[in-house]
């Protein structure tokens, strides 16, 4: 008889201990304010908006996490890019002067007049004649020789100690890496 009322006494524990963890605790009620109803109705939405100051309902209010910097940079955000603003921007120039090194490939090379002129291809699939000097997006076009071309390429890059790389463009590039 004593284990039975003993496993009922437990029982009721639990099951108040269960009840307890899933409702949320609730707030002192200020004097002078009406009694909360159970958790759940409609009385409680009402006396919620009732109590808030401004008369608004917290409902309303949007819930998630902003950040607050406080003199911190946001982690969220690219050390490469920052201060650039997507939204003004300039657009991408059109020709060669807007395609950087990493997306032309040598695809042939010239005489003419006695030096040697460069055919490169761009990822928009044009075909660009150049000379010594001309310009790309992100370097220059340093030398061109009768299998290869050489590009001063301008590092962007903060955490570089180099700001110029040389870039070798080799002719049938494609054929010598198989």
């Amino acid at each position: 008889m004593r284990t039975l009322s003993l496993t009922i006494v437990g029982l009721a524990l639990t099951a108040a201990l269960a009840h307890a963890q899933a409702a949320p605790p609730a707030a002192p009620a200020a004097p002078g304010a009406a009694p909360a109803a159970p958790a759940g109705t409609k009385a409680t939405t009402a006396a919620a908006e009732a109590q808030a100051p401004d008369g608004k309902s917290d409902a309303s209010e949007p819930q998630g996490f902003a950040y607050n910097p406080d003199g911190r940079r946001d982690p969220f955000v690219s050390l490469l890019r920052r201060g650039l603003d997507s939204r003004n921007s300039s657009p991408k120039m059109a020709g060669l002067s807007g395609l950087g090194t990493s997306e032309v490939s040598l695809r042939g090379v010239l005489t003419s007049e006695g030096d040697y002129v460069g055919i490169l291809q761009g990822v928009d699939s044009k075909n660009y004649i150049v000379r010594v000097g001309d310009k790309l997006s992100d370097g220059m076009i340093r030398s061109i020789f009768k299998d290869s071309m050489v590009i001063l390429q301008q590092v962007n890059d903060p955490l570089s100690l180099e700001k110029q790389r040389e870039v070798r463009k080799l002719l049938r590039q494609t054929e010598e890496a198989k």
